[in-house]
C-alpha cells in the first residue's frame, strides 16, 4: 500500500515553498516519524515525516522544485516491501558506515547527506554529537564538524564543498568561483528591506544611554535571578524590551503602522526580536510584551534564539510584530541605521557597549556607553515624537527605578 507524502499545510501568509533537502532516497527503508523532507518557505523551513514505516518510493518533487501546500512529494510503501529494503540499502550505505566506526561499534543515527559529507571529509560519525531528533547527525552537525577540523592547528583543508546555506571555502590563490541559489528565507529578507527603502520615508536618529545602573543592578541580581527563575539568565535585552514597551505606551505613533490611507494604532506591544541564525535574518515576537516581567522577557528570547539556532522556529511566532528590536553589539557594532519591518513604524538598534570618558558633573569619568539609534517612517512619525521616544528609552535605562515605579 502508497502512503502519499504530501507538504505541510501553508498558512495564508505563506504562497508556497522549495523542498530544501531529501533525507532519504527511493527503496530506503524509512520509519515512522523519520524525517523525510526538509519544504523551505519565506519564513522557516518546515520538516515533513514519515506517517509510517516502509521504504521511500518514487519522489515526485525533486530539491529545489516549487511546491504548494498539501501538494504530493512523493510516496511511501508499505507491507513486504519494508522487509526488504534494509538488506537492498545496505550495499550502499555500507561504504559510509565503513569509513565512519562509531566508537563503541554502534553505528550514530545520521542522514544519508551527513554521512556522505563525513566520508568526504574523514569525519568520525561518532565523535559528532547530533543535534536533530534522537542524537540524529544531521548535515550541519557535520559542517560544524569540518569547520571545526579545518580551524584546528594541524588540520587538513576541507574536501567537500559547503551547504548552499554557507560561504564556500577556497584555498588561498584559488580563482574558482562558486554559484549558489539564495535561500528562500535571504531572498525574502533582501525583498522586504529593498522594499522598505524605496516605500518608506525613512530617518534614524541617535542618541547615547549609559549603562551603568543597568549593569550594576544586572551585576548584583544576575546571579539570584537565575535561581529564582528556574536557570533564567538576566540579559540586558529584558531592559531595553521593557524600557521599549513603556516607551511606546507613551508614544502610540511609535506603535503603530500604516494601511492603505489609515493609520492603525495598536493596543498592544508585539515586540519583535531580530536573531542571526545559519539561514539568514528572523525577527521572532513576543507577544504582548508590555505586560511581561523581565524573566518572562527573557525566557521567551532564550527559547527563541535555540529554536532559530535548531530551525525549529514556526510561522507563527515570526508573523505580526508592532515593534522590533535589533542588537549589533553582539558582534561588535559600534553604530549603524536599522531598516525597518514594514508595516511596522519603527525599529531599536542597540550597539556595543564602550567603556567612554565622559563628562559628569564637570568631571571627566569612564562610562560604559552605548549608541542608541531608532530609524522611524517619517511619513507616521514627526521628528520630535521620534527623538523623544528614544530620550525616554534613554532615560528609563539610565534609572532602572523607573521601570518599576512607572514614572
Amino acid at each position: 500500500m502508497a502512503i502519499e507524502i504530501k507538504a505541510p499545510s501553508f498558512p495564508e501568509s505563506v504562497a508556497d515553498g522549495t523542498v530544501a533537502t531529501w533525507h532519504k532516497k527511493p527503496g530506503e527503508a524509512v520509519k515512522r516519524d523519520d524525517l523525510i523532507v526538509d519544504i523551505e518557505t519565506d519564513k522557516v523551513v518546515l520538516e515533513v515525516l514519515a506517517e509510517a514505516d516502509g521504504v521511500l518510493g518514487a519522489i515526485v518533487a525533486e530539491e529545489g522544485a516549487t511546491v504548494l501546500s498539501n501538494q504530493v512529494l512523493g510516496s511511501i510503501e508499505e507491507g513486504s516491501a519494508a522487509a526488504a529494503a534494509p538488506a537492498a540499502a545496505a550495499p550502499a550505505a555500507a561504504p559510509a558506515a565503513a569509513a565512519a566506526p562509531a566508537a563503541g561499534g554502534e553505528d550514530p543515527i545520521a542522514a544519508p547527506a551527513a554521512r556522505q559529507l563525513a566520508e568526504e571529509n574523514g569525519i568520525n560519525l561518532a565523535s559528532i554529537k547530533g543535534t536533530g531528533k534522537d542524537g540524529r547527525v544531521t548535515k550541519e552537525d557535520v559542517v560544524a564538524a569540518v569547520e571545526a577540523k579545518k580551524n584546528a592547528p594541524a588540520a587538513a583543508p576541507a574536501k567537500a564543498a559547503a551547504p548552499a546555506a554557507a560561504a564556500p571555502v577556497f584555498a588561498a590563490g584559488d580563482r574558482t568561483e562558486k554559484r549558489v541559489p539564495m535561500t528562500r528565507v535571504r531572498a525574502t529578507v533582501a525583498k522586504r528591506l529593498v522594499e522598505a527603502q524605496s516605500n518608506m520615508a525613512m530617518l534614524t536618529t541617535f542618541n547615547e544611554v549609559d549603562m551603568t545602573e543597568v549593569m550594576a543592578l544586572r551585576s548584583k541580581y544576575k546571579d539570584l535571578f537565575e535561581k529564582s527563575h528556574n536557570g533564567v539568565r538576566l540579559g540586558f535585552m529584558s531592559f531595553f524590551v521593557k524600557a521599549a514597551t513603556e516607551a511606546l505606551k507613551r508614544f502610540p505613533a511609535v506603535n503603530a503602522s500604516i494601511d492603505g490611507n489609515d493609520i492603525v494604532y495598536h493596543g498592544y506591544a508585539d515586540v519583535g526580536v531580530a536573531v542571526s541564525s545559519d539561514r539568514g535574518l528572523v525577527v521572532p515576537v513576543l507577544r504582548n510584551a508590555e505586560l511581561m516581567s523581565l524573566a518572562e522577557i527573557e525566557g521567551g528570547i532564550a527559547t527563541f534564539g535555540k529554536k532559530a539556532r535548531d530551525g525549529k522556529l514556526t510561522i507563527d511566532e515570526m508573523t505580526g510584530g508592532t515593534f522590533t528590536i535589533t542588537n549589533g553589539g553582539t558582534f561588535g557594532s559600534m553604530m549603524s541605521t536599522p531598516i525597518v519591518n514594514p508595516p511596522q513604524a519603527a525599529i531599536l538598534g542597540m550597539h556595543n557597549i564602550i567603556q567612554r570618558p565622559m563628562a559628569i558633573n564637570g568631571q571627566v569619568v569612564i562610562r560604559p556607553m552605548m549608541y542608541l539609534a531608532l530609524s522611524y517612517d517619517h511619513r507616521l512619525i514627526d521628528g520630535k515624537e521620534a527623538v523623544t521616544f528614544l530620550v525616554t528609552i534613554k532615560n528609563l535605562l539610565e534609572d532602572p527605578a523607573r521601570l518599576l515605579l512607572d514614572i
